[in-house]
């Protein structure tokens, strides 16, 4: 395996949640906060854009090119890692321009990234397009190849370090592209592991499990799709209250995507009482910022 490059600053902090752990009913609640993992707005997306990275280095690659959602926290770490390393970078984005630019694509453009939309043709085929006419270096959709796992099994072995009894802790994460969660079960196994499916896979158990091909059987995994509501790019119900609860009982913000419903699934009683658990926080409050209207605009209050 090729040397990682240094992205990113290791360990992420581990820190105790007891407000929302009694809310809970949780013995113990534990943020794994990889939204501090200092790069470009932080987020797991920073450990598997260590691996990946280093691939293009080795390619002799000049310009990266990757594809996603118009807030994309992957594009928008990937532009990050390219100013870092001295590339360039090409974000291929679903869709069409929007009439303004906020959150993660605010960000895109800061950090120096050439934006195409992709319109309504399959960002693939855009990506494959773009890569050959640029000669740019391809990373998958949310950064998840074989190389950018060996990112979470770096962070299972820091947990290894921070927790206590990890043996005897569930860990919570959200499951998108499958290399977070694949990951931490390399390292933990699929009995410590939880994804909480955000509707970006059509098959996230086949995906997760052939991402560690002879490790796991898919049936094993533990995978939650009680969230997933009518798809990725809508909430569920009970994003809203846990993106609330958790700022409010905690300080801690989350994102709609991701990490909103992750926390929604232990807010609808995904553990029994007592449980200890670690939520991996994956980042993603910029694109918080791109969805304005999420709480309805309600006025400010004034006080005298």
């Amino acid at each position: 395996m090729i040397a990682p490059v240094s992205l990113g600053t290791w360990p992420t902090p581990l820190e105790a949640a007891p407000r929302l752990a009694a809310r809970l009913g949780l013995a113990e609640l534990w943020f794994k906060r990889d939204d501090l993992g200092g790069l470009g707005g932080g987020g797991n997306k920073v450990r598997k854009l260590r691996y990946t990275c280093a691939e293009a280095v080795a390619a002799g690659a000049t310009t990266l090119i990757t594809s996603g959602a118009p807030q994309s926290n992957h594009a928008r770490l990937t532009a990050a890692a390219a100013a870092r390393l001295g590339f360039g970078c090409v974000l291929v984005l679903a869709g069409s321009p929007p009439p303004d630019r906020r959150g993660n694509l605010l960000l895109d453009e800061l950090a120096g990234a050439d934006v195409v939309w992709a319109a309504d043709a399959p960002l693939a085929e855009v990506v494959a397009v773009e890569a050959k006419r640029r000669s740019a270096y391809a990373i998958p959709f949310g950064g998840t190849s074989p190389a950018s796992v060996q990112g979470y099994v770096d962070c299972a072995r820091e947990l290894r370090d921070q927790v206590p009894d990890i043996e005897a802790t569930e860990v919570v994460v959200a499951l998108g592209s499958g290399g977070t969660m694949a990951g931490l079960v390399r390292e933990l196994g699929a009995e410590r592991v939880v994804g909480v499916d955000v509707g970006a896979l059509p098959d996230p158990r086949s995906t997760v499990a052939g991402l560690l091909p002879g490790a796991v059987e898919p049936a094993a995994l533990r995978i939650d799709g009680s969230q997933v509501g009518a798809g990725y790019a809508t909430l569920t119900d009970g994003v809203r209250e846990a993106l609330t609860t958790t700022a409010r009982e905690e300080g801690i913000f989350l994102d709609p995507t991701y990490t909103g419903r992750a926390m929604a699934a232990l807010l609808a009683g995904s553990f029994p009482r007592g449980a200890s658990v670690v939520f991996l926080h994956t980042g993603g409050l910029p694109g918080l910022f791109g969805h304005p209207g999420l709480f309805g605009g309600g006025k400010s209050r004034q006080d005298h």
